[in-house]
């Protein structure tokens, strides 16, 4: 592995956790070289409630990628989410250093540093900063100003914190594996990286990633990133709802979930040439679901497929949405995404999420695969894995690459830092990402 840069993705979820090796190829591209996903223990709604059972799931998911890829790791990326990720605007205010020049790239370091500078609670801490936009003198909007002339600049941020308590705790399970935290990243902004297309994200956007125990959700307008939140209801409550309905255990009715959502779609209700009756004994036929043939060998009976879409999934789908349609409204930024909403994270895969998403807030909306990687990918372009994906992403667009002997990590970040090495690049690179 001699002078390749290597990143470490490590995805803790309350269903699974991932974790994804890659190695940064010539021309910045990134090839997937290791591959793992084990299911999660002592992680509920996304936060770690028993450290030693958590630390056992990430050693075997980081144990496997590991043999996959041939060779150790010594740091990763790791994805951090849950109820307890707030978000704020921030505005930063600096004079230019030099106002008979040009505004440099030290000014735009000074002035995000300045929009961190928030009042936060002692158990809280920022996650990121992200530069929405500038203003030179009187001139606003603008997306870029190193190069412009001007005495006084401005600076619009979205500001990303969390849990220290949560993440300590995090930390402390994946540091004990020998592997550095490089950076916490927000899962919901991770898996912006991997499923937002440019297009989208001017237009505004809201990427919507739904995990087991909760739903994390970035709002894009104009290209910026304006609002990030935590809606703590996620796929597991549709899985549980299954369970109650239908009398079975959690992991029968996950597997029932995951066949509703493979099936084909219905036909149609009368085929040419077929007679009534045909057609009733043909819809009752396509509406059974077998458990036996599910391989829930125990279950020998039939189960309803409509009532299990339209009376079970279907209305927790609509709190879900409702809930989400709260938070953009609150926010006042629904006229502001006329891009819809992007579903992603294992819950994107539901049967009929989409009807209900477009009926319930009245906006477009897509089921977003990941994008952008090489390797051993098959198993990974699906929706369960944007945050993981994306977390390789963020980490080879925002980092700074050197080549080492030995398997090493970029270390990049969306909160600009006045020690951080190469800050200035970094700053080159966010301004780029989020500002078309």
């Amino acid at each position: 592995m001699s002078k390749n840069t290597v990143i470490a993705a490590i995805d803790i979820g309350t269903a699974k956790v991932c974790t994804l090796i890659a190695i940064v190829e010539e021309g910045g591209e990134l090839r997937v070289v290791g591959a793992s996903s084990v299911q999660s223990q002592g992680i509920r709604k996304s936060q770690i409630v028993n450290l030693e059972e958590a630390t056992s799931a990430i050693t075997e998911s980081v144990d496997a990628a590991e043999r996959m890829a041939g060779f150790s790791i010594t740091q990763a990326y790791v994805s951090v989410s849950g109820k307890h990720i707030e978000s704020q605007n921030s505005k930063g205010v600096v004079a230019v250093a030099d106002p008979q020049g040009d505004i440099v790239h030290e000014d735009v370091d000074r002035v995000i540093e300045a929009a961190r500078a928030v009042s936060l609670p002692s158990n809280r801490e920022i996650l990121h900063v992200v530069p929405t936009s500038f203003k030179v003198d009187s001139q606003e909007g603008i997306k870029d100003p190193i190069g412009m002339s001007g005495v006084r600049l401005e600076a619009e941020t979205h500001i990303i914190t969390g849990s220290t308590t949560v993440m300590k705790n995090i930390r402390k399970s994946v540091e004990s594996l020998g592997i550095q935290v490089a950076d916490f990243i927000f899962s919901g902004l991770a898996s912006a990286y991997s499923v937002l297309n440019e297009t989208e994200q001017e237009l505004g956007v809201a990427v919507i990633d739904i995990g087991a125990g909760s739903s994390a959700m970035s709002v894009f307008v104009e290209g910026s990133l304006m609002y990030s939140t935590v809606i703590p209801v996620g796929a597991l409550h549709i899985t549980k709802d299954i369970a109650l309905g239908s009398r079975v255990s959690i992991p029968s009715a996950e597997r029932i979930k995951i066949a509703l959502s493979h099936m084909p779609p219905e036909s149609p209700s009368r085929l040419p040439d077929e007679s009534r009756e045909e057609a009733r004994k043909r819809k009752k036929q396509e509406d059974q679901l077998d458990l036996h043939q599910l391989g829930l060998v125990d279950e020998t009976r039939y189960l309803s497929r409509t009532t299990l879409t339209d009376g079970i999934i279907a209305p927790r789908l609509r709190e879900i949405f409702d809930l989400i349609d709260d938070e953009i409204s609150k926010q006042k930024l629904k006229n502001d995404i006329p891009a819809g909403l992007i579903l992603t994270g294992g819950g994107a895969d539901t049967a009929g999420i989409l009807d209900v998403a477009k009926k319930t807030i009245n906006l477009p909306a897509r089921v977003g695969k990941p994008a952008g990687l090489r390797g051993l990918i098959d198993e990974i372009e699906t929706p369960m894995y944007a945050t993981a994906t994306g977390l390789l992403l963020y980490a080879q667009q925002t980092g700074n690459w050197q080549a080492h002997k030995e398997s090493s990590f970029a270390l990049g970040n969306l909160t600009p830092k006045l020690n951080a090495e190469g800050i200035t690049e970094g700053i080159k690179k966010l301004v780029k990402l989020f500002m078309p």
